[in-house]
């Protein structure tokens, strides 16, 4: 079982999953605003979500190996091949069910669209320099902002369409912060997997730019995510001391130790605590939407 956890990468899953529900219930549901999507309408979008992601990094794995190696050491190609058309069978199937259950059949589209490009990414987008990372990037903020598009917008009417739309932006600030965050988080991965990466014919910034100056450019990169959350205090929450505190402490703090890391980061342990760290950032981001309740009522 645990080959198979690791192939479908189910700490991310997990982190996509949590994100998702924090968005639900942390932010729409004690907002009181106009939702579509039922609890159980809500589980079926997590899954049909996680289950694109899992299909995603299964075929990246695939294209990943080094001739026939097995994945994970017991998972054959043919199996992991399969794995790949159910889970991608189960999250479109459910996409289009949800589509319809909401009156908007062509918000399927979305589903079968990210299939799509998890597809040319590990068969071409991964080839190319910087463009694989972005990539991964804005795919993990769609996976924030399909909720918005599932559960907000098919409620909005004329009445409460400024009250939606406030909620809608929310939305979208954590999915740029979401998109900053994991393409640092990709390549740092790069860096990690360089070895492999040259062996498999791929460039990437470490290969290209070396490992060391890579990860340096990574710590002055994060300036970029810290200046995005200061100006998200600044406009939003400027006037409210306990939130300013808060996204300090939760997002800024650790965002500053980790670019100090960055630039002290030698080892392969380093690297690995760098990847580790800002895991835990895009946690406690998600984690930051469920006090919105209690900061700004």
């Amino acid at each position: 079982m645990l080959p198979y956890l690791k192939l479908i990468k189910y700490d991310n899953l997990l982190i996509i999953a949590f994100a998702q529900l924090c968005i639900k219930y942390g932010l729409f549901e004690p907002f009181g605003v106009a939702i579509t999507l039922s609890d159980f309408g809500m589980v079926l979008l997590v899954i049909a979500t996680i289950s694109i992601a899992a299909a995603g990094n299964i075929i990246i794995a695939i294209y990943n190996q080094e001739g026939q190696v097995l994945l994970h050491t017991s998972i054959t190609e043919k199996s992991a091949n399969r794995l790949f058309v159910i889970f991608n069978a189960i999250g479109v199937l459910i996409g289009f069910y949800l589509s319809n259950l909401i009156e908007r059949p062509g918000f399927a589209a979305l589903f079968v669209l990210v299939s799509g490009i998890f597809y040319i990414y590990a068969s071409y987008l991964k080839e190319i320099l910087i463009v694989k990372n972005i990539v991964i990037g804005v795919l993990a903020a769609l996976s924030l902002i399909v909720v918005g598009i599932f559960d907000l917008l098919p409620a909005i009417t004329e009445k409460n369409r400024e009250s939606q739309t406030v909620i809608f932006s929310i939305i979208l600030d954590y999915a740029v912060f979401a998109f900053l965050i994991v393409t640092l988080r990709e390549i740092i991965k790069d860096s990690i997997n360089m070895d492999r990466d040259h062996n498999i014919g791929i460039k990437t910034i470490p290969i290209v730019f070396g490992k060391s100056r890579t990860i340096k450019l990574i710590g002055a990169a994060a300036i970029i995510p810290i200046a995005a959350v200061i100006y998200y205090i600044y406009t939003y929450l400027f006037s409210n001391t306990q939130a300013v505190i808060f996204v300090l402490i939760l997002l800024i703090a650790p965002l500053i130790y980790f670019m100090i890391k960055s630039f002290t980061a030698e080892s392969e342990k380093h690297i690995v605590t760098l990847k580790i760290l800002l895991k835990i950032i895009l946690i406690t981001a998600s984690i930051s939407l469920l006090f919105y309740q209690f900061i700004l009522k």
